[in-house]
C-alpha cells in the first residue's frame, strides 16, 4: 500500500485530502508546517508527498529541496493556491514534480497521483554514463552539464528538460509533449508556461555560444539541433 504525506496547514484541506485519498486506497499521514513535515519524511518511508507552499516554520521550496537531498526519487506535488508562471517555475526549481493550485478537482489530483507513483515504480534501466551532442555532455552518473568544457548549473527541472530533448535531438517536440513526458501534467494552452521554461533553458545552453542547439518552431514546438 502506498503512503503519502500530505504537508497543510489549513485543516479543511487536510481533512479533504485526507478522507479522499484513503477512500482510494492510500495510507496517510500529515504535517500541519514544514518543519514537522520534514521530521516525518526523515522518519518515515513514503511513496509521494503533497504539500502547500505558504507553510510555517518552512515554506514548501525549501522544505521540497531538503526532502531532495534526503530521496531524489520519491514524487513531489505541489498543491497551493500560488498559480503563477514564477510560483511553478520556482516550485519545479526546489525538486517537485508536478504542480497543482488551489481550489483543485480531487479526480485530477488523484490522476496525476496515479501517474507520479507510476512512474517511481518503472523498473530500472541502467543509463549510458554520459550523453554527448556536439559540444554539449551531459554527465548522468553527476548530473552535470558542460559545454565547450564550460560548466553550466542548470535547476532540477532544467536539466530534466536538457535531458528529455538531447534524448530527442533532431526531432520537432511540442509544448505538449513537453508537458506531458518531463513535468508529468497537462498543458494548458492558455498560458506560456513551457516557453518560459525552454528560454530560461535556452539563455544557460545557447547564449554564450556561436552554434545554437535549441530552435523554435513557430505554431509547433522546438527541435534540438546543431544544424541553422
Amino acid at each position: 500500500m502506498y503512503n503519502i504525506l500530505i504537508i497543510e496547514d489549513e485543516k479543511r484541506v487536510t481533512d479533504l485530502l485526507k478522507a479522499g485519498l484513503e477512500e482510494n486506497g492510500y495510507q496517510t499521514m500529515v504535517a500541519y508546517d514544514g518543519a514537522m513535515g520534514l521530521r516525518l519524511f526523515q522518519s518515515n518511508s513514503f511513496q509521494l508527498v503533497i504539500s502547500d507552499i505558504i507553510l510555517p516554520k518552512l515554506d514548501g521550496f525549501e522544505l521540497s529541496k531538503e526532502i531532495r537531498k534526503l530521496n531524489a526519487e520519491v514524487p513531489i506535488l505541489i498543491l497551493t493556491a500560488l498559480g503563477s508562471t514564477d510560483d511553478k517555475l520556482d516550485g519545479f526549481d526546489a525538486g517537485a514534480d508536478d504542480y497543482m493550485t488551489k481550489p483543485f478537482d480531487f479526480r485530477e489530483l488523484n490522476a496525476r497521483i496515479k501517474v507520479l507513483l507510476k512512474r517511481n515504480t518503472r523498473p530500472l534501466v541502467a543509463p549510458p554514463e554520459k550523453i554527448v551532442y556536439a559540444d554539449l555532455v551531459i554527465d548522468l552518473n553527476k548530473r552535470e552539464v558542460m559545454r565547450n568544457n564550460i560548466p553550466i548549473k542548470l535547476s532540477p527541472k532544467e536539466y530534466n528538460l536538457l535531458l528529455y530533448m538531447t534524448e530527442n535531438a533532431e526531432k520537432v517536440i511540442s509544448c505538449i509533449e513537453i508537458a506531458e513526458k518531463v513535468w508529468n501534467t497537462h498543458f494548458d494552452t492558455g498560458t506560456n508556461f513551457i516557453d518560459v521554461c525552454v528560454n530560461y533553458l535556452r539563455k544557460k545552453i545557447d547564449k554564450e555560444f556561436d552554434v545554437k542547439l535549441i530552435h523554435t518552431k513557430p505554431g509547433v514546438g522546438f527541435i534540438f539541433t546543431n544544424q541553422p
